[in-house]
């Protein structure tokens, strides 16, 4: 392993709440194939379990995976797909990813900058084997800072914010401004290893534009996908951008029943009232 890998594993393997690993193992055992199960998100930075837990299942193959053939088809088409699962009072979701599609979305060649940006975060492996998860989480760190803007950036926490708040800035977020450098600010001293770990990131800033570009399309067309996967995807959607807005979002009953319409009809209000950007 390189120093960046080790350095990975170890953070990988640091331990969790037992409950954390259970209801990793009950999504794995859904889905045969799987490889992997990754818990990241705001539960594992914060260190509760209070709000709603985020995995990537990690599969070998989408055919295997799934026993209806359209959820495999639109995982590879427009990866990853998103599903609720909930067990032992804990609420979570779970991006379902093929090893390729993990390798791919956490390099150069990454068709949006969400996985990529999330997995430079902590990250725990909670199920499963990490073969294939430490080389991706580690590409995925050289990534965020190799495409993303900096020129100029020489203080190595500040290169984090600038990369994050750069990613958060090509997605549909609800997030405050000061949410990317909260991220830093959480664990100043990791972003110091990866960073001393890293060295001299190679200058590829000129594949932000492309990212930049596509990434909210593509973002719209998750949220279209997800209203079809996950059930009370709208209500969820609501939760998410009332709680970090600070704003009340009304979910009406007719949108609970067309939720791919209300998705449309949502989003536009919401990104013209500053809700989501």
């Amino acid at each position: 392993m390189t120093p960046l890998e080790a350095l990975v594993a170890d953070e990988l393997a640091v331990p969790v709440d037992p409950r954390v690993s259970e209801m990793a193992a009950a999504i794995a055992a859904h889905h045969p194939g799987s490889l992997a199960v990754l818990f990241y998100g705001s539960c594992l930075r914060d260190a509760t379990l209070w709000g709603m837990l985020d995995f990537y299942l990690i599969v070998e193959d989408y055919g295997r995976a799934y026993d209806r053939k359209w959820l495999a088809t639109a995982n590879r088409l427009l990866p990853p797909n998103v599903f609720p699962f909930a067990a032992n009072t804990l609420s979570s979701k779970y991006a379902v990813l093929s090893l390729a599609d993990l390798q791919r979305e956490t390099s150069e060649l990454a068709r949006d900058p969400s996985t990529f940006a999330r997995l430079s975060q902590p990250a725990r492996l909670v199920w499963g084997s990490n073969a294939g998860a430490v080389s991706a989480i580690a590409q995925a760190s050289r990534t965020l800072l190799t495409v993303t803007p900096g020129d100029g950036v020489t203080d190595p926490l500040d290169r984090w914010r600038v990369a994050f708040a750069a990613t958060y800035a090509s997605e549909l977020r609800a997030e405050r401004a000061a949410r990317p450098g909260s991220i830093v600010d959480a664990d100043p001293a990791r972003y110091l290893k990866l960073a001393a770990a890293l060295g001299d990131v190679p200058n590829r800033q000129m594949l932000w534009p492309r990212l930049r570009r596509w990434s909210k399309w593509r973002q719209v067309a998750k949220l279209a996908k997800a209203s079809l996967t996950f059930a009370g995807g709208v209500d969820y959607l609501a939760w998410k951008i009332a709680r970090h807005s600070g704003e009340p979002v009304t979910v009406k009953p007719w949108q609970r029943r067309f939720p791919l319409l209300a998705a449309f009809v949502m989003l536009p209000r919401l990104i013209a009232r500053g809700q989501v950007r």
